[in-house]
C-alpha cells in the first residue's frame, strides 16, 4: 500500500457492501445512504472496489467542469457502447475530443435554426393525427406519440429526403423499435446492428455525390474535419450517426411525455401556456427562432419538467487520476455516482421539491439558474443537442396545446422505469378534445 493510500481521506459510508447498477434498487440505496451519511458517501462494492456517491452541487459542478479530464465514463456504459459503438456519448480521451470538435459546428444555433421548418412539419402531422383521434373520440397514447414525433424529426433532420426514399422504402420505419422498446437489451442491440448496412449505403451514396443540396446533420458530419484536415471514417460516422439517432430522440420524447402529463394535471399552468402559444403561433407572420424563443413560460415548464424527470437519472464516472473533493480524496479507479434525480429533489436547494412549479425558473424569481441543476450534464460533456431539443419541444407544445385539451385517463402517477433513460413505467394515455 502506498503512502497516499494509507493516508487518503474518504467520506463516511456504510460497512455493508452495495451492488450498484442502473435500476430502482440503486436509486433507493443512494437515497437512503444520502439521508444517513450526507452528500458525500463512500460505498464498498461486493468485489471490494470503492465507489463514491456525490450529491454536493458545488463538487458535482467542479468535477464535471474544471476537473472533467480526470474522469472517464463509468460503470453502466457497457450496454450503451454495444448499441452506439464509440460515439461521443461513450468515447473518452482524445477520441472524444476529436469527435466533439468536429461535430460541434453542426449544432450552432444558426444551423439548428435551418431545421425549424422540419420541426413545424413534424408537429403539424401530429395535429392532423390528433384531430382524427378527437373526432372519433379515441384514446391518444401520449408516450407513443411523443416518441414517434421525436424519432421522425431526428431522422428527417439527419437524412432529409432519404428518410422517405431509403429509410421508409418498405413503408415501415426500421428504426421504430427504438421508440417501442425501452429495455436497451441485447435484442435491441442486435436490431440496431442490422441497420448499419442501410446507414452505410446512405453514407457511401452521399460521399459519391460530393455535395448535397440538402441541409441536414449527415451533410454537416460528412464535411466535418479535425485539426489535421481528416474527415470521419465510415466506421466513425456510423457510430456518430447512431448516437445522434438514439440520443437525439430519447431526451425530447421522454421530456415531452412527462410534460404533457404534468400540464394535464395543472390547469392553471396549461392556461398560461396556451395563452403564450396563441400569441406567437396564431400570428400571421412566419415563425422564426426569435419568436419561438419568446416562449419564456414554455421554457420554464420544460425546465421544471426536466428538474423532476431528468432524462439521465444517474451519471457515472471513473477516476483515472488522483483527485480531491472538499476534504476527501479520490484514488484512481474509483467509481463515481451522480444523480440529477436525487439532487433535483433536494429540499435544501428546491423548496417543496415534489411540487411542479415552473415559476422556479422565472427570471423574476432568480436571475441565475440554481446550481443544483444539471439535466443535460455540465461542462465539456454537456449534451450537444440541448438547444435543438428545447426548440423542437417548444414548437411541438406551441402548435398542439392551443388546438387540443388533453384529458388524463388514468390520474394515478406513473411509476418510474429506471433504465439508462428515465421513462414512465406504463404508457400515459389521454383523450384529446379540440378547443
Amino acid at each position: 500500500m502506498t503512502k497516499i493510500q494509507k493516508n487518503f481521506r474518504q467520506p463516511p459510508g456504510p460497512r455493508a457492501s452495495y451492488n450498484l447498477g442502473i435500476n430502482s434498487e440503486t436509486l433507493i440505496a443512494l437515497q437512503t445512504l444520502q439521508k444517513q451519511y450526507g452528500d458525500m458517501v463512500c460505498i464498498t462494492k461486493p468485489n471490494g472496489k470503492l465507489a463514491y456517491f456525490i450529491n454536493d452541487a458545488f463538487e458535482i459542478r467542479r468535477m464535471l467542469t474544471r476537473r472533467h479530464s480526470k474522469y472517464f465514463k463509468g460503470p453502466g456504459f457497457e450496454r450503451v457502447k454495444m448499441l452506439l459503438g464509440n460515439g461521443i456519448i461513450v468515447s473518452d480521451g482524445e477520441t472524444w475530443r476529436r469527435s466533439r470538435r468536429m461535430i460541434q459546428p453542426a449544432f450552432s444555433r444558426q444551423n439548428i435554426h435551418q431545421l425549424i421548418n422540419r420541426m413545424i412539419e413534424c408537429s403539424n402531422r401530429r395535429v392532423e393525427h390528433w384531430k382524427k383521434l378527437s373526432t372519433n373520440n379515441e384514446v391518444c397514447n401520449i408516450t407513443a406519440e411523443t416518441s414517434d414525433f421525436a424519432l421522425e424529426l431526428i431522422l428527417i433532420s439527419i437524412f432529409s429526403d432519404e428518410y422517405k426514399t431509403r429509410i421508409l422504402k418498405e413503408e415501415k420505419n426500421p428504426f421504430s423499435f427504438l421508440s417501442q422498446d425501452s429495455k436497451r437489451d441485447l435484442s435491441v442491440v442486435l436490431k440496431a446492428r442490422k441497420l448499419r448496412d442501410l446507414l452505410l449505403s446512405i453514407i457511401e451514396d452521399r460521399r459519391q455525390k460530393k455535395t448535397s443540396t440538402e441541409f441536414d446533420f449527415l451533410s454537416m458530419y460528412l464535411q466535418a474535419e479535425d485539426k489535421d484536415g481528416n474527415k470521419f471514417s465510415n466506421s466513425e460516422l456510423l457510430d456518430e450517426i447512431m448516437t445522434l439517432i438514439v440520443a437525439g430522440f430519447e431526451t425530447s420524447a421522454n421530456t415531452l411525455n412527462w410534460a404533457w402529463y404534468l400540464i394535464a394535471k395543472h390547469p392553471k399552468i396549461e392556461e398560461k401556456l396556451v395563452l403564450e402559444a396563441q400569441g406567437i403561433f396564431t400570428n400571421k407572420k412566419k415563425l422564426t427562432a426569435d419568436s419561438i424563443n419568446e416562449m419564456h413560460y414554455a421554457q420554464q415548464v420544460l425546465e421544471e419538467t426536466l428538474r423532476l424527470y431528468p432524462p439521465v437519472w444517474l451519471f457515472t464516472r471513473k477516476s483515472h487520476q488522483l483527485d480531491e473533493l472538499d476534504n476527501f480524496d479520490i484514488l484512481p479507479n474509483t467509481d463515481i455516482y451522480l444523480s440529477p434525480f436525487i439532487l433535483h429533489r433536494n429540499e435544501n436547494h428546491w423548496p417543496e421539491p415534489e411540487v411542479f412549479n415552473p415559476d422556479r425558473f422565472s427570471l423574476r424569481v432568480n436571475s441565475t439558474k440554481n446550481n443544483a441543476y444539471y439535466p443535460f450534464s455540465l461542462g465539456p460533456r454537456r449534451c450537444i443537442g440541448e438547444y435543438f431539443s428545447f426548440l423542437e419541444m417548444k414548437i411541438h407544445l406551441g402548435l398542439l396545446l392551443p388546438r387540443f385539451k388533453m384529458q388524463l385517463i388514468n390520474k394515478t402517477a406513473p411509476m418510474l422505469d429506471l433504465g439508462i433513460n428515465l421513462r414512465a413505467n406504463n404508457d400515459i394515455l389521454m383523450r384529446p378534445k379540440e378547443r
